[in-house]
């Protein structure tokens, strides 16, 4: 992009050495807890685990070499309805390229899409068809990362995608297709929905999908859906309860903690890398890990980044509650204790429909993805399934290859 439209900045990120001198300073000081002998990763983090992993952060990380790695790819800044926006915009040299957003999640950012930038941006260089290229824009969520401060309550799934929209107008693009992960993949289809003329295709590595209470339906389900949706009414996450309940009593405690913040992201990467009975940087360069946790960090974002969790959950599930019938009391308790319940809930309170979506739709499960075919099948035009045995939740970065080759051989068989 030799010139920006108006209101799009030039970025570049050269965090304070007071900033990196504190987070020092507070690792040195960090307070560790006492642990009941033999529990493992059973009850949470090993205390010696994350000392090491901690004392690599204060005296063998080099944020310095990691921002300027980041650093070069261009980077810009611009303000929508309210709300600052950092973005990454990788033009492809390519004269045929298709422009093509990557939505990240939680507990992640734009790092996520360092190693698939340049086999999908410029795949001549590397060893690709020349004739499958993307011009890529890679938004920080807001409230993650340089997309702060948030512009105040309400910035949900819907509202976010179209400040994404939004930002491919600014930037030229009236037709694009659009990948994302976990926060992204409610993100992703939710653009289809606002703005289905606009996007070629939607792909996503997993994606969460739900009963409409129709008659029989469960029984209907295939052997491999029952499996999945078990496993998911079974899966309880207090992650995703507190973030949704609470961000802001969370946010205190992280805020204030560099070995707390590590604590929080690390186990994630723990709980949904493959192997999973491996340690995270097993899948995940340690290096890349800590710049994750060190964006958190550096930009004072673990309340920010949790409140999406609030807004997707409990401003929706439990606003709606006052108004909920007596026969939806089971939904309430299973609210209380489940992820299914809660998500169930809130997809049917808040953006979900049961009409389905026309805009071509690419699902690329990993092997700890839930999510159930028939429901994706009703809700989108689901054209292309791919299921993995390797691989965890991090595709971009566990199995960047294998992301490449399923993002190319989705988007290259559309009408643009």
């Amino acid at each position: 992009m030799t010139t920006s439209p108006q209101g799009v900045q030039p970025f570049s990120i050269n965090i304070p050495q007071a900033a990196l001198d504190d987070l020092k300073d507070r690792l040195a000081n960090t307070r560790w807890p006492d642990e009941l002998p033999g529990v493992g990763w059973s009850r949470g983090v090993p205390v010696d685990y994350l000392k090491d992993l901690a004392e690599y952060w204060h005296t063998g990380y080099d944020w310095r070499a990691c921002e300027a790695a980041l650093n070069g790819w261009p980077q810009y800044m611009t303000t929508i309805e309210g709300q600052n926006l950092h973005f990454l915009h990788v033009r492809s040299p390519e004269p045929h390229a298709q422009p093509l957003m990557l939505i990240h999640g939680w507990p992640s950012s734009v790092v996520d899409f360092s190693d698939v930038i340049g086999p999908l941006s410029d795949p001549r260089a590397h060893g690709g068809d020349a004739d499958v290229a993307f011009h890529l824009v890679i938004p920080s969520v807001p409230g993650f990362g340089f997309s702060t401060p948030l512009a105040g309550p309400g910035m949900g799934t819907d509202r976010i995608a179209d400040v994404f929209l939004e930002l491919m107008s600014q930037l030229g693009y009236q037709r694009f297709g659009v990948q994302g992960g976990d926060t992204g993949s409610w993100i992703a289809p939710a653009m289809a929905k606002h703005a289905p003329d606009r996007l070629t295709g939607v792909h996503v590595n997993g994606m969460l999908t739900f009963p409409a209470g129709i008659e029989n339906e469960m029984e209907q389900l295939s052997e491999a859906d029952q499996r999945r949706w078990h496993k998911m009414q079974g899966y309880n996450d207090g992650y995703v309860m507190i973030q949704g309940k609470s961000p802001q009593t969370l946010a205190y405690g992280l805020h204030d903690s560099p070995a707390g913040q590590l604590a929080w992201i690390v186990e994630m990467f723990k709980r949904l890398t493959d192997p999973a009975d491996g340690l995270p940087e097993e899948a995940i360069d340690r290096d890349r890990l800590l710049t994750e946790v060190s964006l958190y960090w550096l930009t004072g974002t673990a309340g920010s980044s949790a409140q999406i969790y609030f807004e997707s959950i409990s401003a929706s599930s439990w606003d709606a509650d006052s108004t909920w019938t007596e026969g939806n009391e089971e939904k309430r308790q299973r609210n209380e204790t489940s992820e299914a319940g809660w998500a169930e809930d809130q997809a049917t309170a808040d953006s979900w429909t049961p009409e389905r979506g026309t805009v071509p739709t690419a699902v690329l499960l990993s092997t700890n993805d839930l999510t159930v075919r028939a429901f994706a099948e009703r809700d989108h035009n689901l054209v292309r399934w791919t299921e993995l045995d390797q691989g965890g939740h991090f595709l971009a970065m566990e199995r960047p290859e294998v992301f490449v080759d399923d993002v190319r051989a989705f988007f290259s068989s559309l009408a643009r």
